[in-house]
């Protein structure tokens, strides 16, 4: 079995993970505060209208940042997962469950948003479309996981049960970003591209960066949040968390 390095051996301990973390915690707060201030004021005060959809573009700023992180953290759940299983790391487990909500919950938000964006754009709040209609699958999926970590009385079984769920998820995700390509489909194409130029004016492209790279910051700044409470649950009878009580950590 492949082994990772000494020091992400180091980093995988809880109580090192804990106290690591902590120190970055006001950096990824200020960082995410500054950057979604700024990029919800950018994009919404300053940007121009779009030529055809007029104000109602602007919900792009929410609708894509959520959509993105809703994909990435799917990933980063499957890979804690992964690295559970394998390697039985119980804070891999940790990350997973903390990532599984965060994720539901900027799901939902790409859905609600794109609905919102919907109604004046096709005339509806709501068509099976493919993206949309993966995207749903891509929500229950998330549902699935948090229900799988209370549906055991053993947490061991639990973690493991939820990591193959995330695992196996992983095969929607591929299915979302090409779903535009491969069927006829009302969604528009994806609005940023690795291999090509942004289809957006540079004046509303700009500021949409500066939601994404907050909606990241925010993203991880929750996740490290909630990692960090799983782990005082989970480790609460040992001397370290004994300890960060008497000293109110």
């Amino acid at each position: 079995m492949a082994r990772f390095p000494e020091w992400f051996h180091r980093l995988g301990a809880p109580k090192t993970f804990y106290s690591m973390t902590g120190k970055w915690l006001p950096w990824l707060a200020g960082a995410a505060a500054i950057l979604l201030c700024v990029g919800t004021v950018w994009g919404l005060g300053f940007a121009p209208q779009d030529a055809k959809q007029g104000n109602s573009f602007r919900i792009i700023y929410i609708h894509v940042p959520a959509a993105f992180l809703a994909l990435a953290g799917y990933y980063v759940m499957a890979v804690a997962g992964a690295v559970g299983l394998i390697w039985k790391m119980k804070l891999a487990h940790m990350v997973l469950k903390a990532a599984a909500p965060l994720g539901a919950a900027l799901t939902f938000v790409a859905l609600f948003t794109g609905a919102l964006w919907g109604k004046p754009t096709w005339g509806t709040y709501w068509v099976w479309d493919a993206r949309i209609t993966s995207m749903l699958v891509l929500f229950f999926l998330y549902l699935g996981v948090i229900a799988l970590h209370y549906a055991y009385s053993s947490t061991e079984a639990a973690s493991k049960a939820s990591a193959v769920l995330a695992l196996v998820g992983t095969a929607n995700i591929p299915i979302i970003y090409k779903s535009v390509d491969w069927w006829y489909t009302l969604h528009q194409p994806a609005t940023i591209k690795l291999t090509q130029a942004p289809s957006m004016h540079p004046d509303m492209f700009k500021p949409l960066l500066v939601m994404i790279a907050g909606f990241y910051c925010f993203y991880a700044l929750v996740l490290l949040m909630g990692t960090r409470t799983e782990i005082l649950h989970r480790e609460r009878r040992t001397r370290w968390v004994a300890d960060l009580a008497k000293t109110g950590y």
